[in-house]
This record gives structure tokens, C-alpha cells and sequence, in this order.
């Protein structure tokens, strides 16, 4: 589905090496792993950094902001334990491209970003790829409640405590994946809505992302 006729075959040999190298780090799930190895992320970032597209590493993208390094979106994504079909709400859709891997994982994707360029240029960007998710810019630390409640909740920005809005948009048996902690490293939390008022906690050692802006984020 991400491959377009003209795919660039020089990134090919790179985004099976990049695949190699996040199964040696421990990613194991198939699938998200097929979803890396298809998805075009040199076409996310400037040319002047194409060299380094398919390098495991955050890569700037402006407006203060980064593609995410290729194992984190793996990581999170795997903690989220998607089934096709499933309703996932991504805050911060950012260049598009942990939205792509949602997308091609058979998830109905709704994602939110706050920056209005960002927005623009990422809704082009999976246009173009074939991808079709319900994207909206505005604050994503209160989600998005017309769409829930969601199977799945990812969020792509560090933030100084996991707000109450996207707790409440889990549906029961729902996950929540962010990254929280202060402005220089974070602990991933993967939480699971176990009942109306029950959830199941656990945490993942030193993630680092860009800060998570908002009413429920950083400068709320």
C-alpha cells in the first residue's frame, strides 16, 4: 500500500537494514516490522538528509520538531498491540510518519497535530502515499472526543503527566502509549483500561521526544 510505482530504489537495501537492525534491538512483532520495511520515510524529510533517512534516528523536520527515530515508533507501536480494524488516535501526527505504520497496520487512524504547517504538509504527505486517516489540527493533550472511545491511544511528544482526557477516551481493554517525564528524558507508560475505573500501569525505561504543547501538556 506505501509502495508507489516510483519508488526510489535506492532506499530499498537502507530500509531492510534499518528492519535488521530494530529486530537485534528486540522488536519481534511481524507486522510492524513489514509496516518500517514499506514505508518511504526519506520522503518525509529534507533531500539534504537523505543520506540519513534510514539511519535509526530522530531527524529534524522543523518547527522544532523530528521524525521520530525508527525504533521508538516500532517500540510504541508494538506496546499498542494493534488488530486490523482497531480505532487509534495518534496525538501528533507530526511528518506522517508513525501515522503511516498505524495505517498500513490496518488501524482507522484519527491523528492530531498542532501545528498548522505540520498538519498541511503531513495531510499531502499521506495523501500521496495512499493513506486516508481523519486528521485535525488543534490541542492534542484533550484528544479527540467526538471519535471515542479508541482501541488504541499513541502519543508522540514527551509530557509532564499522562492527561485525564485521553484516559477517558480508552475504550475498556484499550492501551495508552506516552512518553512521560521532564524536558530531557522521559519513561515510556503503557496503560490499559482493565475496567470503567481499573488500569494497569507499566513503565519503559529512557525515551526522549520533543514536548508535548497544550491545555494538558507542557504550557497548560
Amino acid at each position: 500500500m506505501a509502495n508507489s510505482p516510483n519508488q526510489d530504489r535506492r532506499f530499498v537495501r537502507p530500509r531492510n537494514k534499518l528492519v535488521e537492525l530494530l529486530k537485534e534491538k528486540g522488536i519481534k512483532n511481524t507486522q510492524v516490522l513489514n509496516a518500517i520495511g514499506k514505508i518511504p520515510r526519506h520522503r518525509l524529510i529534507e533531500t539534504a538528509l537523505y543520506h540519513r533517512a534510514y539511519d535509526d534516528s530522530a531527524l529534524p523536520i522543523g518547527l522544532g520538531q523530528t521524525i521520530s527515530q525508527p525504533y521508538t515508533v516500532a517500540a510504541q507501536t508494538e506496546m499498542l498491540e494493534i488488530q486490523k480494524g482497531d480505532k487509534v488516535l495518534e496525538i501528533g501526527t507530526g511528518s506522517g510518519y508513525q501515522c503511516m505504520i498505524l495505517c498500513e497496520l490496518g488501524a482507522e487512524v484519527y491523528s492530531v497535530e498542532r501545528h498548522n504547517e505540520l498538519y498541511h504538509r503531513s495531510k499531502e504527505a499521506l495523501k500521496s502515499e495512499g493513506y486516508n486517516p481523519l486528521l485535525k489540527c488543534g490541542d492534542g493533550t484533550l484528544g479527540w472526543a467526538t471519535y471515542a472511545p479508541y482501541d488504541g491511544i499513541i502519543v508522540t511528544a514527551g509530557a509532564p503527566v499522562v492527561p485525564d482526557d485521553l484516559i477517558k477516551q480508552l475504550k475498556v481493554g484499550g492501551i495508552l502509549v506516552i512518553p512521560v517525564g521532564d524536558s530531557k528524558t522521559q519513561k515510556m507508560m503503557k496503560i490499559t483500561r482493565m475496567s470503567e475505573d481499573e488500569y494497569r500501569q507499566d513503565e519503559y525505561e529512557n525515551f526522549k521526544f520533543v514536548p508535548l504543547i497544550g491545555e494538558k501538556g507542557w504550557g497548560g
